[in-house]
């Protein structure tokens, strides 16, 4: 019995003491996870910070050229919106200037079928004698004078008159004399009626471009200043304060306001 528990106990010391160095190297495994995790948690806080570092710092600069962007786009919309405002009063300015033109030629046109008739009817005659002449010629001198006045006539064709140019008789009786001038003064009011149209139309297209472009500059403004508020968003979630971001241009008019509106 003796012998055989000795050979059993000699048997089991090599297997129990494979267990104690199998338990003993999982301690040993356990001890040492137990000691690198400290240092792996830091590494990954360590990469963590540097991607949120990173992150900001592409944030930010973003949001630099963005705040940047914004702040010229809307500049530029306010001077558009100023450069519509002045084609406009530059188109009611012209717009008037053409509806007094029309005007005054209404008036002056009145009267053709009275000169018409005043055509008609024979000259009378009279002594052609210097002072008659002379008398034709003041009467001439006086009429063109007044006519000029009137608007009817432009300085050059008052000093055509005066200097007796371009078919401008002194010596004509004074009923041929006002024929003449009310023809003169018709085609040129009619002529200055016609380039008082085409400055108003030109004005018209000028005010219309002006008035599109400065929506157009208002509207990329408004959008870009939407993008700067987001960028700052951003930048606020990851634990940043950017500088505060200008708020879109203010609208002093509507676009359909400053849209001129033609009138026929």
């Amino acid at each position: 019995m003796l012998e055989t528990a000795m050979y059993n106990f000699l048997l089991g010391v090599p297997r129990a003491a494979l267990i104690w160095l199998a338990l003993m190297f999982l301690a040993v495994l356990a001890i040492a996870g137990l000691v690198a995790r400290p240092s792996w948690n830091l590494s990954v806080g360590r990469l963590r910070r540097r991607d949120a570092a990173l992150r900001r710092q592409r944030l930010t600069v973003q949001a630099q050229e963005a705040d940047r962007y914004a702040e010229e786009v809307a500049v530029a919309a306010e001077r558009a919106e100023a450069r519509a405002r002045r084609c406009r009063e530059d188109w009611l300015a012209a717009q008037n200037e053409a509806e007094a033109a029309w005007q005054a030629y209404e008036k002056l046109a009145a009267l053709t079928p009275r000169m018409a008739a005043a055509a008609a009817m024979p000259v009378p005659r009279t002594p052609h004698t210097p002072a008659e002449y002379a008398a034709r010629e003041r009467y001439l001198h006086r009429a063109a004078t007044a006519a000029y006045w009137r608007g009817e006539l432009s300085v050059l064709e008052l000093g055509d008159v005066l200097a007796h140019r371009h078919g401008w008789d002194p010596r004509r009786h004074p009923v041929e004399q006002e024929v003449v001038l009310h023809r003169a003064a018709r085609a040129g009011l009619r002529a200055r009626y016609q380039r008082a149209t085409e400055r108003e139309q030109a004005a018209w297209r000028a005010a219309e471009m002006a008035t599109l472009a400065a929506g157009s500059l208002r509207a990329e403004a408004t959008v870009a200043a939407g993008q700067v508020r987001q960028l700052r968003h951003q930048l606020a979630g990851v634990g940043w304060r950017p500088v505060p971001v200008p708020a879109p241009p203010r609208q002093s008019e509507a676009p359909t306001q400053l849209l001129p509106v033609r009138v026929a």
